[in-house]
């Protein structure tokens, strides 16, 4: 079945970028253009769009009042489409998130260089995949702290876990950042766990999340350096295009090996290094998101002794990354977004 697309997009330069990728491509059709969200606005329900990209800045109606009037009244998948902005208006890009967007895209170049093309692909695949998404609901569960048990065929430890908790090591993709909030802005300042977070992001725009994320955090976000211990109470994520690893020492190592299974960062590399170093004093959690990286190293942790968890299917917006696992026997707990912090607090604190 073809994907009906709306081009929201005030250049004309670039209006045409995303026609010719998206015509390139047998399975998606450009259903209309629109200069602004006004004129987006009017379009959505003649043409019936199943994936909507945007641009953030556009005269008249913005990127992110565009996104709020979408989902109020035409709610389906957003993919924000823009270039990095200013330094200090980085974070605003993640508004659109908030609002319920689903993901961020850079602005594609027009050339025909490997490099371009392969990410002419990458905006296809992204399109694909935001088509099957269903989980646009800006409500949510309520926490009630009851964990949902694999059956006993599937646990091959005991779920409890009496080790001290040392470091709890988070993975996501698509959909990561809007989970990623949740899940900080509810951990208190005083929370004394070190947090290594891998979130795949496009080139260019982990210092936004970052900065966005530090509005809602009461713990501090930095960028993992090689070198440095992890700190009580701080939250990490690995450099743009890096792994990040623990050494024997408990140190962050950084490095630019081979990206594995098409990621760098990969979920799996951080993973199994917080398995050997770690073992029955890990957390790790996985949250949605598309593929399997993190299956292999959360089974890791799991079989070393540590707590692991995966994000339901429910409040998923992708749920890739956590079926992979719970497939894989990786998982001693499925929880709805909102009950994984209080969770994590109580095994963190419960020694």
């Amino acid at each position: 079945m073809t994907i009906r697309v709306l081009i929201v997009e005030d250049s004309v330069i670039f209006q045409t970028v995303l026609k010719n990728i998206f015509n390139a491509s047998p399975d998606i059709e450009v259903a209309g253009i629109a200069r602004d969200g006004l004129e987006a606005l009017a379009l959505i329900p003649q043409l019936d769009p199943d994936v909507i990209c945007t641009d953030f800045h556009m005269p008249k109606m913005d990127g992110l009042e565009f996104t709020k009037q979408v989902m109020l009244h035409y709610p389906r998948p957003i993919l924000v489409i823009s270039v990095s902005v200013q330094t200090d208006q980085r974070h605003r890009i993640f508004e659109l998130l908030e609002a319920g967007a689903v993901d961020i895209f850079p602005k594609p170049r027009g050339s025909a260089d490997p490099k371009s093309q392969i990410n002419h692909l990458r905006l296809i695949n992204k399109i694909k995949i935001l088509a099957g998404v269903k989980v646009f609901r800006k409500r949510t569960p309520q926490a009630s702290l009851k964990s949902d048990f694999l059956p006993n065929t599937q646990q091959q430890t005991p779920g409890k876990n009496t080790s001290e908790i040392k470091i709890i090591a988070i993975g996501t993709s698509t959909g990561g950042p809007q989970a990623l909030q949740t899940i900080f802005a509810s951990l208190p300042a005083n929370f004394s766990v070190p947090i290594v977070c891998v979130q795949h992001i496009s080139h260019g725009f982990l210092d936004g999340l970052i900065q966005w994320l530090s509005l809602t955090s009461g713990l501090p976000i930095e960028i993992a350096l090689s070198g440095i211990t992890p700190q009580p109470g701080k939250i990490y994520f690995p450099p743009e295009k890096k792994h990040l690893e623990l050494n024997s020492q408990g140190q962050f190592v950084c490095s630019d090996s081979p990206p594995l299974g098409g990621h760098r960062p990969a979920v799996d590399v951080t993973f199994k290094s917080v398995a050997r170093i770690y073992a029955s004093n890990a957390i790790a959690v996985l949250l949605t998101g598309m593929g399997k990286d993190g299956a292999a190293g959360m089974q890791m942790i799991r079989q070393a002794g540590g707590l692991t968890i995966a994000q339901d299917r429910e409040t998923s917006i992708i749920f890739g990354m956590p079926k992979e696992a719970i497939e894989l026997g990786a998982v001693q707990h499925i929880l709805p977004l909102p009950e994984i912090t209080p969770f994590i607090i109580k095994k963190s604190t419960s020694i």
